[in-house]
C-alpha cells in the first residue's frame, strides 16, 4: 500500500474510531489495516493511534496527522479531477429524515445516479444527532438551524409551514380564528429531538411570533406518526405545507389559522469542518438543492 492510500485508511480509522469499521467500509482484510498502522507509525516514528477495548483514537500527534491527511487527500482528489476530467466517484453516506427524502431527494434521484454513474450512494434514514465523522457520514439534510458549531451549514431551501387538524377535531373543539382561541384546544406534542422537549407551537400574531404550549395527551418523536395522529382527530399539529398537501387534497386534515402561519423552516446540508468537500459531496449538494427549488413550487 502506496503513502497515499495508507493516509486514506488511517483517516478513516479515526473517523470511524475502528479497525474494524475501517476495513469494511475500504473492503480490506482486517489484518492488512493492523499491518498498515504498524508500518505507518514506524516509519513516522510516533504513536498515532490510542487502541482500547472499545474503541480507537488518535493521540495528539495522530489528531495532527490527520489533519494534515485531510489537507494532502483533499487537495490530491481536487488536482486529479482537474487533470484528468475524471467523473466523481466512490462511495457517497448521507443521511436525510424520511419524510424529505421521499418528497424531495427520491424522485429524482435515478437521473443523479445516471449522470454520476461512478457513485455508490448509501442512504441513512432518521431524524436523530449524527455524528458525521464518528459514524463516517459524508453530509447530512436536516430541517432547522444548526446548532453544531463544527459542522458546515449550506441552506438549500425554506419550507412554509401550516397549522392543522382533522375534520373530526374541529367538529368537537370548533374552528379557531385566532390564536386567543385555542383556549379549550389540545395539540399533539411534537419531541425535538436536539432538546428532548415537547415543541410549543408558534404563531405569527401583529409581526411578533407568539408560541402557545398546549395540553397534549400523547407526544411522538417521529413526523409519520405525529401526521398519523392528526388524522385520528388527536390534536393540533404544526408541518411543512408540502408534508400536508395529500391530506388536504384528501379532506384528512383541514388547515386552520392560515393567517397566523408558523415562522418557516430553513433546510441546511451539514458537513464536517474539517473536511475539504469532495467533488461526489459537491455534485450532490448541487443537485439536491436544485431538486428542492424545482419541487417546492408545486408544493406551496
Amino acid at each position: 500500500m502506496d503513502k497515499v492510500d495508507a493516509m486514506r485508511l488511517f483517516a478513516r480509522i479515526v473517523e470511524r474510531r475502528s479497525f474494524t469499521r475501517a476495513a469494511q467500509d475500504l473492503e480490506l482484510p482486517r489484518s492488512t489495516v493492523t499491518e498498515v498502522v504498524k508500518k505507518l507509525e514506524a516509519r513516522l516514528g510516533v504513536r498515532l493511534l490510542e487502541r482500547t477495548t472499545r474503541q480507537v483514537r488518535p493521540t495528539l500527534d495522530g489528531e495532527a496527522y490527520y489533519q494534515r491527511c485531510l489537507a494532502i487527500l483533499a487537495e490530491i482528489e481536487e488536482a486529479e479531477a482537474a487533470f484528468t476530467g475524471a467523473r466523481p466517484a466512490g462511495l457517497l453516506r448521507v443521511d436525510v429524515h424520511g419524510t424529505l427524502a421521499r418528497h424531495f431527494m427520491l424522485p429524482g434521484l435515478p437521473g443523479f445516479l445516471e449522470r454520476y454513474p461512478d457513485i455508490q450512494l448509501r442512504i441513512g434514514e432518521g431524524d436523530r444527532y449524527v455524528d458525521l465523522v464518528r459514524e463516517g457520514v459524508d453530509c447530512v439534510l436536516r430541517v432547522g438551524k444548526p446548532t453544531d458549531s463544527s459542522m458546515i451549514g449550506r441552506r438549500i431551501a425554506v419550507l412554509d409551514e401550516g397549522t392543522y387538524a382533522s375534520p373530526a377535531y374541529l367538529e368537537r373543539h370548533g374552528v379557531p380564528t385566532s390564536p386567543d382561541d385555542l383556549k379549550d384546544h389540545a395539540m399533539i406534542g411534537f419531541v425535538s429531538s436536539a432538546s428532548g422537549s415537547v415543541i410549543p407551537l408558534e404563531f405569527q400574531v401583529d409581526g411578533a411570533l407568539r408560541q402557545l404550549a398546549l395540553p397534549h395527551a400523547v407526544s411522538v418523536a417521529g413526523a409519520e406518526m405525529y401526521v398519523s395522529l392528526a388524522r385520528l382527530g388527536m390534536g393540533l399539529i404544526q408541518v411543512p405545507r408540502y408534508r400536508a398537501q395529500e391530506d388536504l387534497a384528501r379532506g384528512s386534515l383541514v388547515e386552520v389559522l392560515a393567517s397566523h402561519p408558523p415562522s418557516p423552516s430553513p433546510v441546511y446540508v451539514l458537513y464536517p469542518q474539517n473536511r475539504q468537500l469532495s467533488p461526489r459531496v459537491r455534485v450532490f449538494i448541487d443537485w439536491i438543492s436544485a431538486e428542492f427549488a424545482a419541487r417546492l413550487p408545486a408544493a406551496t
